[in-house]
Parts: C-alpha cells; sequence; structure tokens
C-alpha cells in the first residue's frame, strides 16, 4: 500500500503487501521485495535493491550517490538482504566502479545515524550500534557487532562474530571470534558471550582460544605463531578460518593489549 502523499517512480519494482509510508520517496531503478515497510520521508534512490521484510524508517537514505571522488556516474547498486532493519537517518551509499555495488546481509539490524560507505559489504546478522561508520570497501562478517560511536577505516576486513567496544577507531583488521577494545584497537580476548548465544560448544571455544593464545599471547610473532598453530592444533573449521583470515589480511591485523607498568588499568573494557 503507497499513501498518496508518498512519491513512487510508477517503474520502481514494489513487491507485494509493501507499505509505503506519505512523504516517503522510491525511485525509477528501484526493487523492493515482499512485506517491506518504507517509511516516512525515507529517500530509496536508484540501484536500490531491498529485500523481502525490511524495515527501513523515517530519515534513511538507501543508494545515496557515493561520496568518492572516483565515482563518475557509473550504473551501481545497493542491496539489503532480507528481514534488515534500517533505522533513522541511516546512510547506505551505492558502489563505485571498483566494487560494483554495496551490500547489507540478511537478519541485519543498523541503528540510527549509521554510515554504511560505497562498496562495503556487510555480513548477516551483523549489529551497527546508534552512530557507527565504516568506510569504502570494508568488510564486516557474518555476526560482528559494533558498539556504539565504532569507526572503521577503509578497507578494513572484521572478521565474523567479532565484537568491538563503543567509540573505538579501528585501523588495522580484526580476526574472527575476538572481542576487540582499548587505544589503539586490541585483542582483549575472544568473544565467549557471543558465541556461546550462537550455539558454540565449550570444546569449539576452548579451541579458538588456544590457537589466539598463539598469536596474542607468546612471544612469536604472526609468522612463526601461524607455523605453530599449524604444527599443534589439529585442523578444523574455526582454526582454519583465523588462520586463513591471518594471513590473508593486506593491513595486518590488530595488536595485542600490553599494559604499561606504570598504568592503573585494572584490565576492564
Amino acid at each position: 500500500m503507497t499513501q498518496s502523499l508518498a512519491y513512487v517512480h510508477p517503474e520502481a519494482k514494489i513487491g507485494q503487501n509493501v507499505i509505503i509510508e506519505p512523504f516517503a520517496y522510491v525511485a525509477k531503478d528501484v526493487e523492493i521485495g515482499d512485506g517491506t515497510w518504507i517509511g516516512p520521508h525515507a529517500v530509496i534512490f536508484d540501484g536500490a535493491k531491498i529485500g523481502k521484510n525490511c524495515r527501513i524508517f523515517p530519515g534513511a537514505v538507501i543508494a545515496g550517490i557515493p561520496q568518492d571522488l572516483k565515482f563518475v556516474g557509473e550504473k551501481t547498486t545497493a542491496e539489503i538482504g532480507d528481514n534488515t532493519t534500517i533505522r533513522e537517518c541511516v546512510t547506505v551509499s551505492r558502489g563505485t566502479k571498483a566494487v560494483g555495488k554495496t551490500v547489507v546481509g540478511s537478519n541485519c539490524l543498523i541503528m540510527a545515524y549509521s554510515h554504511v560507505a560505497h562498496d562495503c559489504v556487510v555480513g548477516d546478522h551483523v549489529i551497527m550500534s546508534n552512530g557507527s561508520f565504516i568506510a569504502g570497501e570494508v568488510t564486516l562478517g557474518d555476526w560482528a557487532i559494533l558498539s556504539g560511536g565504532v569507526m572503521v577505516h577503509q578497507f578494513v576486513h572484521v572478521g565474523s562474530h567479532v565484537f568491538i567496544s563503543g567509540g573505538s577507531l579501528v585501523h588495522k583488521d580484526v580476526p574472527p571470534f575476538v572481542m576487540a577494545a582499548r587505544e589503539p584497537l586490541s585483542y582483549v580476548g575472544i568473544n565467549v558471550v557471543g558465541l556461546r548465544r550462537r550455539g558454540f560448544t565449550p570444546e569449539q571455544i576452548n579451541l579458538i582460544q588456544d590457537v589466539y593464545r598463539f598469536l596474542y599471547q607468546s612471544s612469536m610473532n604472526n609468522s612463526d605463531a601461524l607455523k605453530a598453530i599449524e604444527e599443534q592444533i589439529a585442523p578444523s573449521q574455526y582454526r582454519d578460518e583465523i588462520i586463513d583470515f591471518v594471513r590473508n589480511s593486506s593491513r595486518g591485523i590488530m595488536r595485542g593489549f600490553k599494559s604499561s607498568n606504570n598504568s592503573s588499568d585494572s584490565g576492564d573494557i
């Protein structure tokens, strides 16, 4: 159902049982899946492909022109998966010729005033809390959580099941399954609570902890740590995911936390 005060281009592809509230704007080259709700004053520009049962709240802008000087008007997209919620004043830019599309996965929650820049890939079940920003060509793995005010540098990769503390500046890649906090951003342990909530067994959690002891709690550099992991820990899905992430990191992974002898930091996040 489209309210009379909304603008919907007659060539936009609108699914069944879609609600478009007054003062929303839907451009020509747009696809909206069944059961999606478009709130008042939401703006859906050319190139938007929105899945089923999404909720786009007031003031959100989907598929805006990239804030990137290399963009010269090429045809690109911004794609939103099924069952994803985009809250107030979120901006999701469409892609550039570098990648061609910006993707936000299914079952995500992108909270108010957050920004997803051009050519980003946001996995499934991701939460970006209020006022979090990811720059161009960032990748967020499935189930990643960015707390409020997190800012992620361009080209950074954040692994699956990662939790990043509020207000963090993310300049380096963040490997999967970990918690990251402090300044500069550092490894502070694995995301045990999140992993338990998602059904990881104690044995799987212990294996992940063993892998990160080599990477962050030994005196070895990353190359030596990876070699030791391969020699001493049996191959498995999670071991190999961590190894592949670290080995393929072009920016390098975040540091391990090292407290100063003069620091009064108790170690709490």
